[in-house]
C-alpha cells in the first residue's frame, strides 16, 4: 500500500512555525560557530600553547569537513530522508560542540573541529531542502525569507557574541553553549518537520567522488600549513594523494550515475566565471578575516569584544543591501556588480592593510565598511548568476556546487596565505612580526579581489551577439 504524502505546513499554522524554527535554529548555529570561533582564536591560542599552524588547523578543520562533505550531506539527506539527516546532523554537531569546550590540547580541538564540520556538513543542506518540500508553495518565499533573515543575523551576532563571551567567561563556553541549542532543535524537530525524500534519487551512491573530494582537499591543506617545515618525502607523498584522488575524482564523476558534481553545468560559461570568482572572493574574506581580528587583538591590544564589534559592518550591510543588489542585478544583469563588488571590497582592504599598532577605530571601521559594500554589491547577484546558469533540474545541484567552491576557497586561502607571507610559530604573539606580515598578506588578498573581478568582468560578458 502506498503511504500518502504529509499533508504541506503553511505559515499560518503552529507547525509550519515550529518547523520554520527547527531548522532555522539549526542552520543559524552551524554559522554561529565559524564567526565566533574566529574571535576566539588568538585566546585559544595562548591558552592552548597552540602555534600559528595550529589556529589555521582550528579553524580549517572544520572548514575541510564542511567543504568536502557538504554534497555529501545534500545527497544523504535525498536519498535517507532530509529530517532523519538533518537530526543526525544535529545531534552530531552538539556532541562535537562538547569534545571541543573539553578538548584539552590543540591536536585534540583539531580533532573535535573536524567532528563538528562533519555534523554540518549534514545539517547544512537539509534546512533548505527541507523548506523547499515540506511548504506550501505559496508560504516557500516567506520561509526562506524568514530563514535567510535568521542566518544573517546569526552570522552577525557572532563577533559580538563571541568577544562578550571571552570577557565575561573562558573560550570553552563558545562550544559549549552549543549543546543546548541543539538539544533545542532536535526537540522542536521531532515535534514538527515531516519527513521528505526524493522518490528518484536511486542507484549508487558516489561514494569515490566523495572519498577523493576529502583526500584532496585534505592533502592540499596539509602541504600548505605545514609543507613548509616538512621533509622531502612527506611533500612528495602528500602531494602524489593529492594528484592521485584529484583524477580519481574526475573520473569518479564522469562514471557514476548521480554524481556529486554534474560537469555538465561547467559546459555554460557564466556557471564556470561565477563559481571561479566564488573561489577567489570567498578566499579573500576567509583570509582577511582570519588575520585581521588577530592583529586587532595581538598588534592594537583591542578585547576580543571590540574585534569583534570592529567586523560587524559586514554582516550588517549584507542583510540590508543584499536585496536591493539583486534588484539592481535583476535589472542591469550580473556582470556589472560581481565585477564591482570585487573592486569595492580590494579598496577596502588596502585601507584594512594600514592597521597596526595605534591605529584608531575610525580606520578599521572605515575598511570594514568600504569591504562590507563591495560584498553586498556582489553576493546576490552571484547567487542569481549561479542559479540561472543552471537548469531547474539541477538547481540544487549547482547551488550545492557553489556553496562546496566558496568553502574550498576559504580552506585553501587560510591555508596558504600565512606561511606565503612568512607568518608562522608564534608570530601571531609578536606584534613586530604580525604586523608586517598582516600587510603582506592584505595585499594578497587585495590581488584576489582583483582577480574575481576580472573573471567576472571578461567571463559574464554578454555573448549573444
Amino acid at each position: 500500500m502506498t503511504v500518502p504524502p504529509p499533508e504541506l505546513l503553511s505559515r499560518s499554522s503552529a507547525q509550519g512555525r515550529l518547523a520554520l524554527t527547527a531548522v532555522t535554529l539549526g542552520s543559524g548555529i552551524a554559522l554561529l560557530d565559524g564567526t565566533v570561533v574566529g574571535i576566539a582564536l588568538p585566546t585559544i591560542g595562548r591558552d592552548l600553547g597552540s602555534s600559528l599552524a595550529g589556529l589555521q588547523w582550528i579553524n580549517n578543520g572544520f572548514v575541510l569537513a564542511l567543504a568536502a562533505l557538504i554534497l555529501v550531506g545534500g545527497g544523504l539527506g535525498d536519498r535517507l530522508g532530509r529530517r532523519r539527516v538533518y537530526l543526525v546532523g544535529v545531534v552530531w554537531f552538539g556532541l562535537a560542540s562538547l569534545l571541543c569546550a573539553l578538548a584539552p590540547s590543540t591536536e585534540m580541538l583539531v580533532g573535535a573541529r573536524v567532528l563538528q564540520g562533519i555534523g554540518a556538513a549534514l545539517l547544512t543542506p537539509g534546512a533548505l531542502a527541507i523548506i523547499q518540500s515540506s511548504f506550501r508553495p505559496a508560504d516557500r518565499p516567506w520561509a526562506i525569507g524568514t530563514w535567510a533573515g535568521v542566518s544573517g543575523v546569526a552570522t552577525a551576532i557572532g563577533p559580538f557574541l563571541g568577544g562578550w563571551v571571552l570577557d565575561h567567561l573562558t573560550w570553552h563556553w563558545i562550544f559549549a553553549i552549543n549543546v543546548p541549542l541543539c538539544a533545542l532543535v532536535v526537540t522542536l524537530a521531532l515535534r514538527a518537520v515531516p519527513e521528505s525524500r526524493d522518490e528518484e534519487s536511486s542507484g549508487r551512491f558516489d561514494v569515490a567522488g566523495a572519498v577523493a573530494t576529502v583526500v584532496v582537499l585534505a592533502a592540499l591543506t596539509w602541504l600548505l600549513i605545514d609543507g613548509p617545515g616538512a621533509k622531502g618525502w612527506q611533500l612528495a607523498l602528500a602531494g602524489l594523494a593529492a594528484a592521485a584522488a584529484a583524477v580519481a575524482f574526475v573520473v569518479a564523476e564522469r562514471r557514476a550515475a548521480r554524481p556529486l558534481v554534474p560537469f555538465a553545468l561547467f559546459r555554460s560559461p557564466v556557471f564556470s566565471a561565477a563559481n571561479l570568482m566564488t573561489f577567489l572572493v570567498y578566499g579573500a574574506l576567509g583570509a582577511i578575516m582570519f588575520v585581521l581580528v588577530i592583529q586587532l587583538q595581538t598588534s592594537l591590544g583591542w578585547s576580543p569584544l571590540a574585534s569583534g564589534l570592529a567586523t560587524l559592518p559586514v554582516t550588517v550591510l549584507l542583510l540590508l543591501l543584499s536585496p536591493r543588489m539583486a534588484e539592481l542585478a535583476r535589472r542591469t544583469g550580473p556582470r556589472l556588480p560581481m565585477t564591482a563588488g570585487p573592486l569595492i571590497c580590494a579598496l577596502g582592504v588596502l585601507v584594512l592593510a594600514a592597521v597596526g599598532p595605534g591605529s584608531s577605530w575610525v580606520l578599521v571601521v572605515a575598511g570594514t565598511t568600504v569591504f562590507a559594500l563591495g560584498l553586498a554589491t556582489l553576493v546576490s547577484p552571484l547567487t542569481s548568476a549561479v542559479l540561472a546558469a543552471a537548469p531547474d533540474r539541477l538547481a540544487g545541484a549547482a547551488s550545492g556546487i557553489n556553496n562546496a567552491v566558496a568553502r574550498t576557497g576559504t580552506l585553501l586561502a587560510v591555508a596558504a596565505i600565512p606561511p606565503l607571507v612568512g607568518l608562522s610559530g608564534d608570530d601571531y604573539r609578536d606584534p613586530a612580526a604580525l604586523t608586517d606580515g598582516y600587510r603582506l598578506a592584505a595585499y594578497a588578498v587585495a590581488c584576489l579581489l582583483v582577480a574575481g573581478g576580472a573573471v567576472s568582468w571578461v567571463g559574464l560578458r554578454d555573448r549573444s551577439g
